[in-house]
């Protein structure tokens, strides 16, 4: 198992921390040679270093996939490196300077704001599929793990953007495992829920209590690691996933599965056992 991707070369985007990260060092640690695309450069080299430590091998390159030239050159990077592409995992979505352009209704979003979360959301994973398929091609096949979520299919309140965005992620999926099945390139998606990443992991540290408030909406009764989402794009990218195609796969704890009606009367019965919990939001 710790070969399954021996001679294979990925492609991380948002490779550097969170999901990115932790899928990077799965796919490294079973023989890929990773390139992580990431637009935090410092991070990026750390996770190359972390990688290599452990007797992977990876590389970096920046990449803003909000820019298409960036994508282009991101793909050619590792052809150029690898001489190869088998594995695009179009991870990255980035928030600019550190809040947030996804809120709002369609009365209240920005155009321009739009048409970013657009880019990055959907367009980007057009113009990953666009510059890697060829590659994929020439070299037998590949797999394509597009990050959907569990707002592809539950909306939240003022999210018109990233909700529409992520939507379209399923869709575009399920049209690109048709487009591409006859060439043996399997498009799949994942749908995670809360993930503890590093910058929330720093967040819950000061109330502990919160996260355990959160952690109770699932029936596993914890949230999501990195790790979690990792193994499964490992998964949906190996030869035990050789007949899934045009899936999108909830990594969510069980959370989509319940009944809506029960989970509000499990927590408000939580809340009021456990009066001094500071709730999250």
């Amino acid at each position: 198992m710790a070969e399954r991707f021996d001679g294979q070369v990925a492609i991380v985007t948002g490779g550097a921390l969170g999901i990115g990260g932790a899928t990077a060092r799965r796919l490294a640690s079973e023989g890929a040679r990773v390139l992580i695309a990431d637009i935090n450069d410092q991070a990026a080299v750390d996770n190359q270093n972390r990688i290599q430590a452990s007797g992977g091998t990876a590389a970096v390159i920046h990449t803003d996939v909000s820019v298409s030239a960036d994508i282009a050159r991101m793909v050619d990077d590792a052809v150029q490196r690898w001489g190869r592409v088998d594995i695009l995992i179009q991870n990255a979505f980035s928030v600019v300077g550190g809040e947030s352009r996804i809120h709002g209704t369609a009365e209240s979003v920005e155009e321009a704001d739009w048409d970013w979360g657009m880019s990055v959301l959907t367009k980007a994973l057009y113009l990953g599929a666009k510059h890697a398929v060829p590659h994929m091609r020439k070299g037998g096949g590949g797999s394509i793990i597009n990050l959907a979520s569990v707002h592809s299919f539950l909306q939240e309140q003022e999210m018109l953007v990233y909700e529409a965005g992520k939507a379209a992620v399923v869709g575009m999926t399920r049209q690109m495992a048709n487009d591409f099945g006859p060439d043996n390139i399997r498009v799949n998606a994942i749908g995670p829920v809360h993930i503890v990443s590093e910058g929330l992991a720093e967040m819950w540290k000061a109330n502990p209590e919160g996260l355990e408030f959160f952690a109770n909406q699932y029936p596993l009764r914890r949230t999501g690691t990195p790790d979690d989402i990792a193994g499964a794009v490992a998964f949906l990218c190996s030869s035990d996933a050789s007949f899934i195609t045009g899936h999108t796969l909830m990594v969510d704890g069980g959370l989509t599965v319940q009944l809506q009606e029960k989970f509000g009367l499990r927590q408000a019965n939580y809340a009021r056992q456990n009066p001094r919990t500071k709730l999250p939001g």
